[in-house]
């Protein structure tokens, strides 16, 4: 066999029935259902099938990877996206050629980027693989120089979350497709186009002027010695930056920083020497560990029933909170009230 010849390409609506079949008759784990983004890639040589494989969405948790990439739990769930999980490889019998395996590999690798924007919008940053040692070495994807970096610990997500047993651990392997994928995965602050999930929303100058008016009423927490900036200020820059996507203390920091002068006038930030000053991450966060959270929820109602008129009707959705867990050890679920046409949350109900 040339491997000159083999090409890679996606399967076709009319050949999935034919990828499903030979998927559950020789892949040890079965056929794969199309969940969420996935894509389905066949391998030819010479018009025959040679190879299939599945790239699906990231595990939800995986310690080796999330350890490499360094990032924390307020960026991991809205970053996932940018990762995809190579779920599948399947070389069909009869077709098992020196590095035919590592050349499919390597094949998909470079056209996956483009079609997975060109289907889902949005770009791709890293691939994973899980490999069972019981079964296999991963020689394959070691000679796609993808990096071996460590192993599961071998429990199996159920619709209830983790099984309670360990199974047989996983070697985990990953590719970047982007030059600083660990940096850029575990930025604070995320630009166009990788910023890929979360409500954001573009402040109006008019907007940016109101918010501290809405959080003028909160009483401050900190103690008068030591102010630099005023509570409401630093709370409406909080939630400006919340409203346009930012998670997380040094994201919204970040976010704070790049604002010019007419935005940092707007929400009534301290001049000094002719310049206007933003709260640094420090008071950013301090202030927000601090402050009443049933007074702030309360100012952002008021802020967002002033600013939703033009909504017509009313969406209700709800998701659990990873990392949020009650005193009797379950995780919180939160219900919210969002506004069709101005994407505004009204409120929230745990």
């Amino acid at each position: 066999m040339d491997l000159r010849e083999v090409i890679v390409r996606r399967v076709g609506g009319s050949e999935e029935q034919r990828y499903q079949d030979l998927m559950e008759e020789h892949h040890y784990l079965g056929r794969l259902p199309k969940i969420s983004e996935t894509l389905w890639y066949i391998a030819l040589w010479r018009d025959q099938w040679v190879a299939l494989l599945s790239f699906s969405s990231a595990a939800w948790k995986c310690a080796a990877r999330d350890r490499w990439i360094g990032w924390n739990s307020h960026h991991q769930y809205s970053r996932l996206k940018l990762v995809s999980n190579n779920s599948r490889f399947l070389i069909l019998p009869d077709w098992h050629a020196p590095n035919l395996g590592s050349r499919v590999l390597s094949l998909c690798q470079k056209r996956l980027p483009g079609d997975w924007r060109e289907v889902f919008g949005h770009p791709l940053v890293l691939l994973e693989t899980f490999v069972d040692p019981q079964r296999f070495r991963g020689t394959i994807y070691k000679s796609a120089n993808w990096l071996y970096v460590g192993d599961t610990k071998g429990f199996r997500r159920t619709g209830k979350g983790y099984g309670p047993r360990a199974h047989s651990p996983k070697m985990v392997f990953l590719k970047p497709l982007h030059p600083d994928a660990q940096a850029l995965l575990s930025c604070p602050f995320l630009e166009e186009p990788y910023r890929t999930r979360g409500a954001k929303m573009m402040l109006k100058a008019e907007q940016m002027r109101s918010l501290p008016q809405f959080f003028s009423d909160i009483p401050d927490p900190r103690r008068a010695h030591g102010r630099r900036h005023r509570l409401s200020t630093v709370l409406a820059i909080a939630a400006g930056a919340l409203l346009c996507g930012m998670r997380g203390y040094r994201a919204i920091s970040d976010w704070a920083e790049r604002l010019g002068q007419k935005a940092r006038e707007r929400f009534n930030c301290r001049c000094e020497k002719g310049a206007y000053v933003v709260p640094s991450f420090y008071v950013i966060r301090d202030v927000l560990v601090c402050v009443s959270p049933s007074h702030l929820d309360s100012a952002l109602k008021r802020w967002n029933e002033t600013y939703g008129k033009e909504d017509k009707s009313l969406a209700i959705d709800g998701k659990t909170m990873c990392n949020a867990i009650d005193e009797e050890g379950r995780q919180a679920h939160i219900m919210s009230a969002i506004g069709h046409e101005t994407k505004t949350c009204y409120t929230q109900k745990k």
